[in-house]
């Protein structure tokens, strides 16, 4: 079994929307782009803004840096707070560290303000290592900080390390760098995402939702606790 347990931040340890789509909001109006419907932003949650903005909103390189200036003007103030642990959360990381797992953050929010929402809810003591991206985006693809947590956790055997996130990029970042992933269903991705970019299960069956078949991670998901839905993705 694992010994390794490498979560995201944002849609699987907590819910940022509020705080991520109120500071996209405010960025945008800057372009007099205004925003009505805040779900329209949820594509945001998940991967490195200088892509969203471009992607989303058609902004230029050089404005998608501005836009990511003004982002973070609103973001670093207040939008790190307009965020919620998941219920049950906390359970699951204190039942992880009891029975001797290593817990490693890898998000593709800046390492600055992830260690600033970890201690805002108290949930800094249960890692042991933390990966984030860099402010000047040096670091920012969900494979390259998966990378980066990979060397700085001193992990060699990628056989005892599995990621967990909501999104396509946890599952396509842990893929390339040789890790099996775990996506969760009560963040911003969905299972048809989260299945596509898992390809296939193992033995070539559909992904298996852990509600219906929890004999392969039971060992670390509570069935009152949010983790209990979770779908097991491998690599092919």
């Amino acid at each position: 079994m694992y010994k390794y347990i490498l979560f995201d931040l944002d849609g699987t340890l907590t819910n940022p929307e509020i705080g991520i789509t109120n500071c996209v909001m405010y960025a945008l109006e800057k372009f007099g782009i205004k925003v009505e419907d805040r779900k329209e932003l949820h594509p945001f949650i998940g991967p490195p803004l200088s892509y969203s903005f471009q992607t989303y909103y058609g902004l230029s390189e050089e404005d998608s840096e501005l836009a990511i200036k003004y982002y973070r003007e609103r973001f670093s103030v207040k939008g790190l707070y307009e965020n919620e642990v998941y219920n049950g959360v906390e359970k699951v990381l204190q039942q992880l560290k009891e029975s001797g797992k290593t817990l490693i953050i890898a998000t593709s929010k800046p390492e600055e303000f992830t260690l600033k929402i970890l201690e805002h809810f108290d949930l800094l003591k249960y890692f042991d290592f933390v990966a984030g991206a860099t402010m000047d985006g040096s670091r920012g693809e969900k494979a390259d900080v998966i990378r980066y947590a990979l060397e700085i956790s001193g992990i060699e055997d990628k056989s005892e390390a599995i990621m967990i996130g909501d999104r396509k990029y946890d599952v396509l970042g842990a893929k390339e760098n040789g890790l099996e992933s775990i996506g969760v269903l009560f963040g911003f991705g969905d299972h048809k995402e989260l299945a596509e970019a898992g390809e296939k299960t193992a033995d070539g069956k559909p992904i298996i939702d852990i509600t219906s078949d929890n004999s392969l991670y039971g060992d670390f998901c509570s069935q009152d606790s949010s983790f209990y839905r979770l779908v097991p993705v491998y690599n092919t």
